[in-house]
Order: C-alpha cells, then sequence, then structure tokens
C-alpha cells in the first residue's frame, strides 16, 4: 500500500505537467538577435554584422508551421583592393517550419523565400543599390514551456550573388 502512494503521486505529477510542455500550436509572434556573416565570392567581400529578425507565424500543426520574418541583417564593412566597402541587406522571408518535438524540445527545419534588398557603398564606386528574391534555409531547436519558446537557430540566405549566413537567439510567443 504504501509504496503504491508514492508511484500515484508520481503519475499524477506527470499527468499535470504534461500539458505545460506540450505544444502549443496556433499563431505566434516574436524576435531574435544574433551574428549575421556577409559573403561575396565575386569581389572577395566577407564581413560580419550584428542582425535582428521579428517574428510571426502560424503553428498549425505539432509538426507544422509557416512563418514570416522581417529580418535586418545588420551593416558590414570589409575592405576589398584597398577600397573601404559597406553593405546593408534586410528582407522579408515566408517559411515552412517541420517540427521534431521531444519533450519540451523542438528540433526544426526551414525552406523558403527571401525577399530582399541591400545597398553596398564605397567611397570611390558610389553607392549601389539591389534586391530580388531568392531561398532561405536553416535549422535549429526550441525549448517551449507552454506557451513560451527559446531559440536558437542558424539560416542560409541566398541574396543574389552573395550568401548571408546568421546564427540567432530568439524568443516566441503562442497566442491562440
Amino acid at each position: 500500500m504504501r509504496k503504491s502512494v508514492p508511484a500515484g503521486l508520481l503519475v499524477a505529477l506527470a499527468l499535470a505537467a504534461s500539458p505545460a510542455i506540450a505544444a502549443d500550436n496556433g499563431i505566434y509572434l516574436g524576435a531574435g538577435v544574433g551574428a549575421s556573416g556577409i559573403e561575396d565570392d565575386e569581389v572577395d567581400f566577407d564581413a560580419d554584422a550584428t542582425g535582428y529578425k521579428v517574428i510571426a507565424g502560424w503553428r498549425f500543426l505539432d509538426w507544422l508551421a509557416v512563418e514570416g520574418n522581417y529580418v535586418d541583417f545588420g551593416s558590414a564593412d570589409d575592405t576589398v583592393l584597398d577600397e573601404r566597402i559597406e553593405a546593408e541587406a534586410d528582407g522579408l522571408s515566408l517559411s515552412a517550419l517541420v517540427f521534431l518535438p521531444i519533450g519540451p524540445v523542438d528540433l526544426f527545419g526551414r525552406v523558403g523565400v527571401v525577399d530582399w534588398s541591400a545597398d553596398v557603398s564605397s567611397v570611390s564606386f558610389g553607392d549601389f543599390d539591389d534586391d530580388g528574391t531568392d531561398l532561405t534555409y536553416g535549422v535549429g531547436a526550441q525549448f517551449r514551456l507552454g506557451s513560451l519558446g527559446l531559440r536558437a537557430e542558424y539560416e542560409r540566405f541566398e541574396l543574389g550573388d552573395s550568401d548571408v549566413d546568421m546564427i540567432s537567439v530568439g524568443v516566441t510567443w503562442t497566442f491562440f
């Protein structure tokens, strides 16, 4: 009799705690900050910056979501052929996310498109603007506690001839 009381108590606690770690599906908002690296092999440009993103998504199944982001890659500069070049880029992305829930942790992959714009400037060459729509993809992990999600992720954005890698940490909150 005494052994069944602690076992029953443990089962009751586990059942009571499971909603707190279950996937909270619905519409979510969030933000992230991280390091972005802009690389263009054609002109040997390779620089790092601090970037951020604003997140809006809808997780309609435990394993599937659609997410839109505004991403600001920051301002990066590098010296190419003795010329200081500064590049700024930002964009709007739309991605499908596939989740693998493992307890309170979600592993996820993403694939989508990014509609981007970039401004490049130097003293000798002047200003140059470019924009386009290209591929984006990435992987990440999210620890969730009810409606709160804490994320770490790696993303690759293909911006024309340039590649931008972003490693970020972020937070999301699911509303409904």
